[in-house]
């Protein structure tokens, strides 16, 4: 019972979260010069989804559980979920996890498709670290890349390159806070996302609650199609 009130405690301060974040991220995409309103209005021969174009995700280079350097251009061409997250997360991480595990597995085979897990304690989570825990998660697939590199760096590409709050505090449970939210990217390495209710882009997805999963899964597909 108190597992499930502090899941719903989590998912109210992400909605109050997003209310209040929403144009903040928006005009820091626009001020970056990242969303160019030619870019938001070319036409082309694949079929287009509705979904809102945010801005380009922020360049990375860093090291995957298998020691390889992976860019983000290792992802041109590919639909993928990015996440930041940590392996001793004692809170919120392995549900997220699992959820993209079931994302995943929807997608088995999809050469297309991918997954970036960035840890936010690169202290602990070494390469090695990263090779065990995708092994313990059942994780085989090789565009699912679990990425550890220098700290600071790290947090610039979530703090400032993507508006995903991510920070050390050692006086929560775990010693690390950060947003139990996923990022959509299309091929173009695009930030996609929905409309909620009200019309407004909800900007990236619920990764704890089965209706997030589920929103996030059509929108892959609808990504794949364009």
């Amino acid at each position: 019972m108190l597992k499930n009130k502090s899941y719903i405690g989590i998912s109210l301060v992400i909605l109050v979260f997003g209310i209040w974040a929403v144009p903040k991220i928006i005009a820091s995409f626009n001020d970056n010069g990242i969303v160019k309103g030619d870019r938001l209005n070319v036409v082309t021969s694949k079929k287009e989804s509705n979904l809102i174009k945010i801005g380009a995700t922020p360049k990375f280079s860093l090291t995957d559980q298998n020691n390889n350097t992976i860019t983000n251009a290792d992802y041109d061409g590919k639909v993928y979920v990015l996440e930041f997250f940590f392996s001793t997360c004692p809170t919120i991480c392995p549900r997220m996890n699992a959820n993209l595990k079931e994302v995943q597995l929807q997608f088995k085979g999809v050469k297309n498709f991918g997954i970036a897990s960035i840890t936010i304690n690169p202290k602990n989570d070494t390469v090695e670290v990263l090779k065990q825990h995708a092994a313990e998660l059942e994780i085989t697939d090789e565009n699912w890349h679990f990425l550890t590199g220098d700290k600071d760096y790290i947090y610039e590409i979530a703090n400032k390159g993507f508006n995903m709050y991510a920070a050390q505090n050692d006086n929560v449970n775990g010693g690390f806070e950060h947003s139990g939210l996923f990022a959509l990217i299309d091929k173009n390495g695009t930030i996609r996302c929905r409309k909620d209710n009200f019309g407004n882009p909800i900007l990236y997805y619920d990764g704890l609650e089965k209706a997030g999963i589920k929103a996030l899964t059509e929108d892959i597909k609808l990504l794949l199609q364009e």
